[in-house]
């Protein structure tokens, strides 16, 4: 199975789907609401939401959309990155609620050769975040330094791809 893309392998305009999907539980947001210290009632507090919220219940905390489209696209994008260099821009486009369940893809908008290193490029992707009804519920533009496979390939034993461990044999008796 492929995990992360060489420079090479990209190609403007092509539509990387991401698999599996994610349903969003009660504990995921909230567990990810304490972990990054974001208390804000509208995430934590049913009745607090059920009063004050024009949804009338709980909303996802955003970044945890984005967190979890972003960590759906390393197999597709940037499992080989070098950096990830930018994250141009992100929209939340649509609310996320506890049993929703998130998709995303990415299409690759751009991609150039580094300038000053030889070995690298730079890869311009945007990824599209949906729920169940197909829904845009958030957008964002990030660009991703990978290497080039030629430089790998050759900079590694036989040619071996370096980011595939070879697992010891098991003893036998």
């Amino acid at each position: 199975m492929q995990f992360g893309r060489y420079f090479e392998e990209f190609e403007v305009g092509a539509v990387y789907r991401h698999w599996p999907g994610k349903t969003v539980t009660e504990y995921d947001d909230h567990l990810f609401c304490l972990l990054t210290m974001n208390h804000h009632p509208l995430h934590l507090d049913a009745h607090y939401a059920e009063q004050a919220s024009q949804f009338r219940r709980n909303v996802v905390v955003g970044n945890y959309i984005y967190s979890l489209l972003l960590g759906m696209s390393v197999p597709d994008v940037s499992g080989r990155a070098i950096a990830n260099l930018e994250v141009e821009s992100l929209r939340h486009v649509a609310p996320t609620f506890h049993g929703d369940t998130i998709y995303g893809e990415t299409t690759v908008l751009d991609k150039r050769e580094s300038g000053s290193k030889p070995d690298r490029g730079v890869v311009s992707v945007q990824t599209r975040g949906f729920n169940q009804d197909g829904t845009l519920v958030c957008v964002f533009k990030r660009r991703v330094m990978v290497p080039k496979r030629e430089y790998v390939m050759a900079n590694t034993p036989d040619g071996v791809d370096p980011d595939r461990p070879s697992f010891p044999r098991p003893l036998t008796d």
